[in-house]
């Protein structure tokens, strides 16, 4: 993977963190990592920012890190529309390498990224490293239910039409080639890396899966 297969995609993906099915995970998300007040908080694949501005009152600092150099652009961008400039970072970096410190942040999060990767144990365990201790981390991935019939199912159920359906038949699809989970498989693979309190929330009718640990 390299940061310029997604320079292209920027329109797309922050067409589609607005669409209404995904806007809701976020917010799911957000709900269930609790309060970001006075917190340090990392997005790894933070795409065009979305997720961060959600908790920019509350935070105490918001940084983004993206492979991609357009998303990163654009994450600093919508920031600067928002006027919440002065307490965010958004740099160009590896999920894989991290480029900061060990116990940087007190909530580390990742959507739509981890699942990606070749080996997302790796990404898991930089964002667990990069996290104080008795800090969070929140986590969004595909489900092993998650397919092209399912998502279709799902976006027939709820007269979800247009480009929000073609976001999510693209999002099955490269599920299906990539990594899918279950709950059990994320417990594992957390409680392997020292994380406790584990806990997963079904969204999208079980095709996802939010997952919120405790370092």
């Amino acid at each position: 993977m390299n940061g310029e297969e997604f320079d292209e995609l920027v329109s797309f993906f922050d067409s589609m963190a607005r669409t209404e099915w995904l806007s809701g995970v976020h917010d799911t998300l957000k709900d269930k990592t609790g309060s970001w007040e006075n917190k340090d908080v990392l997005d790894v694949g933070c795409g065009t920012g979305r997720l961060l501005l959600r908790g920019a009152d509350e935070a105490a600092r918001l940084t983004g890190i993206d492979l991609s150099s357009e998303m990163v652009k654009a994450s600093i961008q919508n920031f600067f529309f928002h006027n919440r400039s002065e307490k965010s970072e958004f740099v160009v970096g590896d999920a894989c390498d991290l480029p900061f410190e060990d116990g940087s942040f007190d909530l580390a999060l990742s959507t739509c990224v981890m699942f990606l990767l070749p080996e997302p144990q790796l990404g898991i365990k930089e964002m667990i490293r990069v996290l104080k201790r008795g800090g969070t981390i929140g986590m969004l991935n595909p489900s092993e239910k998650m397919n092209q019939r399912e998502a279709f199912q799902y976006c027939k159920n709820h007269q979800i039409s247009g480009f929000e359906q073609t976001a999510m038949l693209k999002w099955a699809n490269v599920s299906t080639r990539r990594h899918r989970y279950s709950s059990g498989d994320l417990t594992a693979l957390l409680k392997e890396n020292d994380l406790f309190e584990v806990e997963h929330h079904e969204v999208l009718d079980g095709l996802a899966i939010v997952t919120i640990a405790k370092k």
